[in-house]
């Protein structure tokens, strides 16, 4: 926890100043401080402090600033050290972990986001996975060792690769694209690769198109967190997981301002799961032999605004239900109607959480015949009603 002030234990000033030492350059910042904004419109004036920054610049307050608190993402012990010593509360909402800097943070689950990567490419058929690791950087250690977990958890194993970045989490722009494309011409095919972050999974992507693989058909690419600028400009746009990155500059802003007026600081980290993948061309691809099923789950996806029927799913896949039925069961170890239901809850839950439409209206959007089946299955599955979900994903 921040050291703080004995002269002025609830903020020096009638409006609250506080800097926010995050990177505008990304989805990720800029959708921080849209947390932090929405938090402020409820909850009162705050003066912020934030400047135009890049991801790995260095951070810190002018000399001589007068201060109440700080949002901050703490990348080094120079930061961590220049903050602890404005004796000020200090929020981290860094991923990273210093050893002996003890701020609270407030930052995403790298556990849950490795499990919905896993996911992603299990639901589409993967059997094969590789993770493109970076050296040196804990964080990118966390989630390696997580996603190796969740896809061996599914009976599987999980390659890995590692590169030296160029600064921070970012690659060299002169990486060895042949001896990357080598190893990954090595990986069984098709093979789903998670990177930490886009630069890494460009790399990946044009290390494939030097050696001659098809992406998404033998290497599907996905990042672990998205951005929608960079994700989408590559020539071959790229999925990338959507982190809860508004809800966690709310939960910042929140609980500085609660350290601000003297409260305690928590004693564990508040992580928030990811909230969906992104799905673009680098992951577009069903990786099964099966063309009778990729016609199924095809048609599935197609139609999930929409009701359908186990029969309309193996009419459109040439097969009979028993055998549809049976090959699912086999191959993805469900049913047909509980894939089709699967992939309508997962876009009700996208629908709760990006959009303002009534329940009745994200139900029909949804493909379920009524609000009270979709409230039915969320009860049963995640122990909330649907507004309550939408209230603790968006925290408004």
């Amino acid at each position: 926890m921040a050291a703080r002030g004995k002269s002025h234990p609830k903020g020096k000033h009638s409006i609250p100043r506080v800097a926010v030492l995050v990177d505008t350059s990304t989805s990720w910042g800029r959708r921080i401080v849209t947390g932090i904004h929405n938090y402020i419109r409820k909850s009162g004036r705050w003066q912020l402090f934030i400047e135009a920054r890049g991801m790995e610049e260095n951070w810190s307050v002018p000399p001589g600033w007068q201060g109440d608190g700080v949002i901050a993402r703490i990348g080094n012990p120079e930061m961590a050290a220049g903050l602890k010593a404005l004796r000020i509360p200090v929020i981290n909402v860094s991923g990273i972990q210093l050893p002996g800097v003890a701020f609270p943070r407030v930052t995403t689950d790298l556990n849950a986001s490795a499990r919905l990567a896993a996911d992603h490419f299990l639901n589409r058929g993967f059997k094969h996975f590789a993770f493109f690791s970076l050296s040196g950087l804990s964080y990118v250690a966390a989630l390696q060792e997580a996603f190796v977990r969740a896809v061996q958890s599914a009976g599987v194993q999980c390659a890995i690769h590692t590169e030296m970045p160029r600064h921070g989490a970012e690659m060299d722009w002169n990486a060895d694209l042949a001896q990357l494309g080598e190893w990954l011409r090595t990986l069984p095919k098709p093979v789903g690769v998670l990177t930490w972050n886009q630069s890494s999974g460009r790399e990946v992507i044009f290390a494939c198109q030097v050696a001659g693989l098809l992406v998404p058909e033998e290497v599907a690419v996905l990042s672990a967190s998205d951005d929608d600028l960079l994700c989408e400009v590559l020539q071959i746009p790229m999925s990338g997981i959507m982190v809860a990155a508004e809800q966690i500059g709310h939960e910042a802003a929140r609980l500085l301002h609660r350290l601000m007026r003297g409260g305690k600081a928590p004693k564990e980290p508040t992580l928030f799961p990811s909230l969906n993948v992104v799905t673009r061309h680098s992951t577009d691809t069903l990786a099964m032999p099966d063309r009778a099923l990729v016609k199924a789950l095809s048609y599935i996806r197609a139609n999930v605004a929409r009701e359908i029927q186990v029969n309309d799913v193996a009419r459109e896949a040439g097969v009979s239900r028993r055998v549809l039925e049976r090959r699912f069961a086999e191959q993805l170890g469900r049913t047909p109607a509980e894939e089709i239901r699967r992939l309508h809850f997962e876009r009700a839950k996208e629908l709760l959480a990006e959009t303002d439409l009534p329940i009745p209206d994200v139900a029909e959007a949804a493909g379920f015949g009524s609000p009270e089946y979709l409230a039915y299955l969320f009860r049963e599955n995640m122990k909330v009603t649907p507004l309550q979900y939408r209230k603790q994903i968006r925290s408004r």
